[in-house]
């Protein structure tokens, strides 16, 4: 009786829908709030969990968990990566579950699957950027909370099991174009001084990497929507990165420290085939 549903006129993706549900819980005044995919199912302590980190450790604005695939053998993700090639992935994807993340830890990102978010960081960093729509609108909202001083946190017993591609599974070529044009967008907005000229080879390449996946996949059509796309939101994505950079509290030597140094594990990109 407690559930609150927003119906939406539209698809406004996944950041859109999910920062009504947060503007309506900011305006009633909730601590946190957690955010669950619609294919996902959550262990019973997961939540708990989640906010006993948070309430304990008033400089973490984020906690993410433990998110296994449904056999609850293999991991989907134990937090979020950023390499200084600006490609982000999930850390231990595909690997078994055999205890090897099973250290509460601070990580880069958390996952937009399965974590809970202060409303008192969101008020000041701001909610997940729509004009991502869909995919690395988490890792892009996590950096942003690195850069501003926030810390996002690992707890493994918050554990929720996932049905990997459950969804972005059946949506085909939607997929890949909104994860290349969130590449760009992700690296634009958020790299910070020195390490956006240093690491812009290596994005360079793996821009290249994700072109000739296309031309493979037959899908190079794709790349150059999101390429043509990207270039209308520069200016737009120009205006953000300003006020991200301006918000930043933290060195870039702390944030160098906090990548991943060298080229992402070989995990298909969204939306490539296997």
């Amino acid at each position: 009786p407690d559930t609150k549903i927003i119906r939406l006129d539209k698809n406004h993706g996944f950041a859109g829908g999910v920062n009504t549900g947060i503007n309506w819980a900011i305006n009633h005044n909730f601590e946190y709030i957690a955010l669950f995919n619609n294919d996902a199912v959550a262990h019973k302590n997961w939540l708990n969990s989640l906010v006993g980190i948070i309430e304990k450790q008033t400089s973490v604005g984020i906690v993410t968990g433990k998110f296994l695939r449904m056999d609850k053998q293999h991991i989907d993700s134990t937090g979020e990566c950023f390499s200084t090639y600006g490609m982000p992935f999930p850390r231990g994807r595909n690997q078994i579950d055999s205890g090897q993340y099973d250290t509460a830890e601070a990580v880069f990102g958390a996952s937009g699957g399965a974590s809970l978010y202060r409303a008192s960081m969101l008020k000041k960093i701001g909610l997940f950027d729509e004009a991502f729509f869909a995919y690395f609108e988490d890792v892009d909202i996590s950096f942003r909370a690195q850069l501003a001083g926030w810390k996002v946190w690992y707890e493994p017993k918050a554990i929720a099991y996932h049905h990997v591609g459950g969804t972005s599974g059946k949506l085909g070529s939607f997929s890949r174009y909104h994860a290349i044009k969130n590449f760009m967008l992700l690296y634009t907005k958020n790299m910070p001084g020195w390490l956006y000229w240093k690491y812009l080879p290596n994005f360079i390449y793996q821009l290249s990497r994700m072109k000739l996946g296309a031309i493979r996949d037959g899908l190079f059509w794709v790349f150059i929507k999101a390429w043509l796309k990207t270039i209308l939101l520069l200016p737009g994505t120009l205006l953000k990165r300003r006020e991200v950079q301006r918000q930043r509290s933290v060195s870039t030597k702390d944030i160098n420290a906090i990548l991943h140094h060298g080229k992402p594990p070989k995990i298909p990109t969204i939306g490539e085939n296997k």
